[in-house]
């Protein structure tokens, strides 16, 4: 099992100046990580391929694997011609992932900011034939190079575990599996203890993440905080600063025999080098323990 950070834990320090992506190879290096997930905010690279070179040797150098490229996509779209664009946009990055010697991503098939009603089981089941169409295309594509692509539990309407399952069995492709984050089951109200059980066999990733919780009627007053689709209250925290019960989850996915990348993902209000390096320090205790 490797430990490693996404860029998104770092995306305060991206956005502001204070780091560039090629600085976040070396810091996640100098401080204990041994791979990076590339989410491409405060950064692109399928339009700036000589970053992208920069960034293929950089980690190289650094000792970094280049584990994994989380992007958005929206194959739910209101006609033929914007569905095609939107293939078309998704390979364009499938072939980045190529060109950096990766052979693993993460695409979305809705879009993530969706109002109420598309957050119900009747807006699933509408739009899951789009969504099968979309990812069996994009797998198919990547499987030319031997890329694994997957969907996360993710952007509050394919983000419970049943319905991860009821997509990747719609797409069955055998290069088509989850990335299964621990703590975007909590989003949708999930237990997320239940929800990794659930999708552990499907996972050929895993997002550490840790989140804290307070219910719909003890509103938590300032500070980053987001409503889940029921109206709890979530805020990301540090890994083990959090309500996730992440001991008893690391417990389940040691015992599964799952041996892969973890990738840590801060999302917190504090600062996000140190926050991203105590994470990725209590990660790796942890999982010591469990």
């Amino acid at each position: 099992m490797k430990i490693g950070l996404s860029t998104y834990s770092l995306l305060n320090a991206l956005k502001s100046g204070e780091m560039t992506v090629l600085d976040a190879i070396a810091w996640i290096a100098e401080n204990g990580g041994e791979h990076m997930e590339i989410v491409p905010y405060g950064f692109t690279l399928v339009d700036n391929p000589e970053l992208a070179e920069a960034v293929k040797q950089k980690a190289k150098e650094a000792g970094i694997q280049l584990s994994n490229y989380s992007m958005p996509a929206n194959f739910v779209q209101p006609d033929e011609a914007a569905f095609e664009a939107e293939i078309v946009r998704v390979k364009s990055h499938v072939d980045l992932v190529r060109g950096l010697g990766m052979t693993h991503m993460r695409h979305d098939v809705t879009a993530f900011t969706i109002e109420k009603e598309q957050m119900t089981i009747a807006w699933f089941e509408e739009s899951l034939p789009l969504i099968v169409k979309g990812s069996r295309i994009i797998a198919d594509y990547a499987a030319e190079y031997g890329i694994t692509t997957t969907i996360e539990n993710h952007g509050f309407s394919v983000q419970a575990s049943d319905r991860v399952q009821r997509v990747l069995q719609a797409v069955d492709r055998p290069n088509f599996r989850t990335t299964l984050d621990i703590g975007n089951f909590m989003c949708v109200d999930e237990n997320p203890v239940i929800g990794v059980m659930k999708n552990l066999p499907y996972a050929s990733l895993v997002h550490v993440k840790d989140f804290y919780f307070r219910p719909f009627d003890e509103p938590p007053g300032g500070g980053d905080w987001f409503r889940t689709s029921n109206g709890n209250y979530l805020r990301g925290a540090i890994v083990g600063h959090g309500d996730i019960p992440i001991r008893r989850i690391l417990k389940l996915i040691k015992d599964s025999g799952y041996d892969g990348n973890m990738t840590v993902e801060f999302e917190g209000m504090e600062e996000c080098k140190a926050s991203s390096r105590i994470a990725m320090d209590n990660l790796r205790l942890l999982w010591q323990e469990a």
